[in-house]
């Protein structure tokens, strides 16, 4: 007679399929053919292409490939409705976000089987995952809007954003934009991925059912041409983008110099650590859900897996006898773990992947288990023995497929866990609390879960470091994406001249004419530039003040690697770099004459004296900042809490402008600092001797080596190079360049550092409201959320 155990062996989930009445109903009440949804209506189906069942294969619909006048229709429709859309003000605006929550909820699971009929996800993730967060954002965005005239006091709606999604999670997606967008006062011009409409199309209908005035939202079906013609239109204010690394790269070169605001939710190469103190089988099941949710279709997946050496083969075993208990099948049947790829497009490019690396001589393992006839399918599959460089290690495979390797300590797991180009999300699995908020903080990425994976809310923000994109979707960060600085709207045409008076000529006896070659500034000391050029510097009168080193390519890598040699600046506390800043006002208070008599020999300028004053006070402004710009502690539906982190970004170039000298670089400059960044400096191109009279402040005040290095030369030349060097991480231009501008933004689209530009217009650097406030702090800083878990 068999035993228990032997029968429990012999047992397995019965089929529980999920009916697809009602979403085939929907499907045929508009004759399996879709048109596009503008301006409050929907439009006649004319140019078509299919949509297909990735489990089956089968033709689910035909859906319309708008054309570029359908995408002007759009943007016109969003540009007709959205003063009215502000107009109803921040109460109407959260009735409305209200009743698509509603809507949602009512129809969750025609919007749930839809969803898996379409993508070809498992009818799990997409009922009990994807539709409840969904109904989430609109909720929680609800209430943005009811108190964005109190939260957001000093910022206007963006105005007409186009918005384009991925085939991952369409629905999710179409949620965590467009909920926000609206709150903000925004209108929206929305494009599904080709492979997956239908749902945006169902949420259209639920627009109309809640009242959605027409035209704050449109919605435009179609291939990458679509979104060329999104991306393009002068007509869009904002674009928010999530997809591939490659095509946020072409946004950005192609947004550069336009003046629209942009966000990037890209790539990811996540790492997954387990310690060897971590709960073993925990971590297997936190695995699962981070490397096969969705079959590994998802940007933050934890598709490298790196544990401690002591229990590496005990945990690579457990890893594979959970594998063998994966069930693959179709993904309307709820008792399966992994259903279809999306297109057999996706299935070739996994394939040759996994296949190279076998080649390579990896050992790749996947379970004993029969595949569904017909559609896009792959099995969960583990590669050990993979080099740190290998393409299977680098690559976002963007599929089923996971990565293991070893470390021996936390050290080497943190250097692994950074040994990418991307920067999105990690986990780490450890019962040390004090290791997991050790480890945490020193892995560049966005978002870090500990003891768990894949937790998502609306109230914390989800986003990327280095390639993995910039700018925050969910929380108050994600707000923050889709509005403007009232400020920006009251900034000059041009750079304010300032009001020119009688200069008197240099005098011999003066301090600065001691050495009258002023040199680069460097790690912390005088260096002579590369080229070994110098430049002469005039006053307003036409008097000669001093030579200046003309920097060049190896000036600025110089200063790069002293930056990033000065790393204990962003370690330091708050309060260190506070009391830093401060002591540089101190010292400068103390030779305020003698910067004022330098601002006026160089310009003219009547309001000399003023300009240091206000920077000393700019600089007491931001060394008040510097230990109260705290991070945030969310409170998410998950039994615990979400640390959101305000960190460096790391190296920041910086372009000053030419008007007032000192001003102006010290209005740049401070925030950085601050918050814990290094800076390599150009100052003013024109009048750049109030930034290198600094030196002697700087050195006097406690300033480490490397934390400000300051070149001096051409800001078209240093400005290019720095947004082309792949070890800055951020770069600032306000000199007024509207060229120089446009050229740092394209060019930063290939390491896709972030970047801060004024574009043509000035600003008024005297004005606390133009130079100063939480649109700085934000531009010095990223948000890093942390997941820490209760009772686990």
């Amino acid at each position: 007679m068999p035993t228990i155990k032997e029968i429990l062996q012999t047992m397995d989930y019965g089929p529980a399929p999920e009916s697809t009445k009602e979403a085939q109903a929907w499907l045929d009440q508009h004759g399996r053919r879709f048109g596009l949804f503008i301006d409050g209506a929907w439009l006649d189906a004319t140019e078509t292409f299919g949509s297909f069942n990735p489990a089956d294969g089968s033709e689910l619909a035909q859906v319309t490939q708008a054309s570029n006048e359908d995408v002007e229709r759009a943007v016109a429709a969003a540009r007709r409705a959205q003063p009215g859309w502000v107009a109803i003000g921040g109460h109407g605006r959260a009735k409305i976000l209200y009743a698509l929550a509603r809507l949602l909820q009512k129809h969750a699971r025609l919007f749930a089987v839809l969803e898996t009929l379409d993508n070809g996800k498992t009818i799990r993730e997409t009922r009990d995952a994807d539709l409840p967060l969904a109904a989430r954002h609109f909720y929680h965005h609800a209430g943005w809007a009811q108190l964005q005239s109190e939260e957001f006091a000093d910022y206007r709606a963006v105005g007409v954003v186009g918005q384009i999604v991925p085939w991952n999670f369409p629905l999710l997606m179409l949620a965590w934009k467009i909920a926000p967008a609206l709150a903000a006062g925004n209108t929206v011009v929305f494009k599904p991925a080709e492979f997956t409409s239908l749902t945006a199309l169902l949420f259209a209908e639920i627009c109309q059912q809640a009242g959605v005035p027409a035209g704050v939202v449109n919605i435009v079906t179609g291939d990458g041409r679509v979104g060329e013609a999104i991306v393009n239109h002068p007509g869009i204010d904002k674009l928010a983008f999530t997809g591939s690394t490659e095509v946020g790269r072409i946004i950005r070169k192609s947004t550069a110099g336009t003046g629209k605001k942009l966000s990037l939710e890209l790539g990811g190469k996540s790492p997954f650590i387990v310690f060897d103190d971590a709960d073993l089988d925990a971590a297997v099941e936190g695995l699962v859900d981070s490397i096969w949710f969705n079959q590994g279709q998802v940007c933050c997946a934890g598709s490298r897996l790196l544990v401690q050496e002591s229990v590496y083969p005990r945990f690579i075993a457990k890893v594979k006898a959970r594998m063998q208990n994966l069930r693959v099948g179709s993904p309307l049947d709820k008792s399966n773990d992994i259903g279809a790829l999306v297109d057999p497009v996706q299935q070739q490019r996994i394939t040759g992947l996994v296949e190279a690396a076998r080649a390579e001589g990896c050992e790749i393992w996947q379970p004993t288990c029969e595949m569904p006839v017909g559609g896009s399918w792959y099995l969960p599959t583990l590669i050990t023995g993979a080099s740190t460089s290998a393409a299977v290690a680098q690559t976002e495979i963007f599929g089923p497929v996971l990565v293991a390797m070893s470390f021996r300590t936390p050290g080497e797991a943190v250097q692994l866990a950074n040994n990418t180009v991307y920067g999105l999300a990690a986990c780490v699995w450890t019962e040390s609390i004090s290791l997991a908020l050790d480890v945490a903080p020193a892995i560049k990425a966005g978002v870090v879960w500990i003891n768990t994976a894949n937790q998502f809310d609306a109230a914390c923000g989800f986003g990327g470091y280095k390639e993995s994109g910039f700018g925050r979707e969910g929380g108050k960060e994600g707000m923050y994406e889709y509005l403007t600085p009232l400020a920006e709207d009251r900034r000059p045409n041009a750079p304010v001249i300032a009001e020119k008076g009688k200069v008197k000529p240099a005098e011999e006896g003066s301090p600065f004419a001691v050495d009258r070659t002023a040199k680069l500034y460097i790690g912390g000391k005088q260096a002579r530039p590369d080229g070994a050029y110098s430049r002469a510097i005039h006053g307003a009168n036409g008097a000669f003040l001093a030579d200046i080193g003309e920097g060049n390519r190896k000036d600025i890598r110089n200063a790069v690697e002293a930056a990033h040699k000065a790393a204990g600046w962003s370690k330091a506390t708050a309060h260190n770099r506070a009391q830093v800043l401060y002591y540089i006002a101190e010292n400068l208070a103390v030779r305020a004459d003698e910067f004022a008599a330098r601002i006026a020999q160089q310009t003219g300028s009547k309001n000399a004296a003023a300009e240091v004053q206000a920077s000393i006070e700019r600089l007491f402004y931001w060394a008040a900042w510097a230990d109260k710009y705290d991070g945030l502690a969310h409170q998410p539906p998950m039994h615990g809490i979400t640390v959101a982190l305000n960190e460096p970004v790391g190296v920041i170039g910086i372009i000053c402008p030419n008007e007032n000298p000192l001003l102006g670089f010290v209005s740049l400059v401070a925030p950085a600092l601050a918050l814990g960044n290094r800076v390599v400096a150009v100052p003013s191109e024109a009048h750049p001797l109030s930034a290198l009279d600094l030196y002697q402040v700087l050195d006097t005040s406690d300033l480490p080596g490397g934390a400000l290095n300051i070149v001096t030369g051409s800001a078209d030349e240093l400005a290019r190079t720095l947004a082309s060097h792949f070890d800055v991480d951020a770069v600032w231009r306000h000199d007024g360049s509207a060229e120089g501008c446009a050229e740092v933004e394209r060019l930063s689209a290939e390491s896709l550092k972030r970047t801060w530009t004024g574009g043509a217009k000035g600003r008024d650097w005297f004005d606390a409201k133009q130079a100063c406030g939480k649109t700085v702090l934000q531009h010095a800083s990223q948000v890093k959320n942390v997941w820490i878990p209760y009772g686990v």
